[in-house]
């Protein structure tokens, strides 16, 4: 039987797009503006976002201590909201439809790796979350789901499959337990 051997991982093909250093001024921007609770106008980091290349529409909200990876493979839509201590691990793309809610301590991984590989393997795949979407706090949406429009995935629940149009999903992993009327 093999063994994971972290020495012989190589992810030398992955490439996250913008030059080192654009990662490391992103860096530097995201520690001091996003990934902090000493800097709350939302404003300014909606104009920081586009200047590294992130489409990002009108009325958008970013609460504090939000970490995003990689801006320029981020999408977000009208009126939507990101809530503090959210982590978009944006390996990938990530496209946030409008009027979505991401509630506070929430995650958007696109990233993993293959445990059956004694390389442990990075895999990366994007996500998408339609238009109207409410990912409660402290879920998880696993690499490459789709989101249907107004689904909701409930408090501390992990998305490991795509989520139904309407759907209400609850649990780990996430199953259908209603679906979502709005009046």
């Amino acid at each position: 039987m093999n063994k994971v051997q972290n020495n012989s991982f190589n992810n030398s093909w992955y490439n996250p797009g913008g030059s080192s250093l654009k990662r490391g001024i992103w860096y530097l921007v995201n520690v001091r503006f996003f990934n902090s609770y000493f800097f709350p106008f939302s404003g300014f980091k909606v104009f920081l976002l586009k200047v590294f290349g992130a489409t990002i529409g009108k009325g958008v909200v970013i609460k504090p201590k939000v970490n995003i990876k990689y801006p320029w493979r981020l999408v977000i839509g009208d009126y939507s909201w990101i809530g503090e201590e959210v982590w978009i691990d944006n390996l990938e793309d990530v496209s946030i439809g409008s009027n979505c809610c991401l509630s506070q301590g929430s995650m958007l991984l696109t990233g993993n790796h293959d445990f059956t590989k004694p390389t442990f393997d990075l895999i990366a795949k994007p996500i998408t979350l339609e238009d109207g979407c409410w990912v409660g706090a402290k879920s998880v949406v696993c690499p490459g789901l789709i989101l249907g429009t107004h689904s909701v995935l409930t408090v501390g629940s992990i998305a490991t499959k795509n989520l139904d149009a309407f759907g209400i999903y609850q649990g780990n992993p996430a199953i259908k337990v209603k679906v979502r009327s709005i009046i």
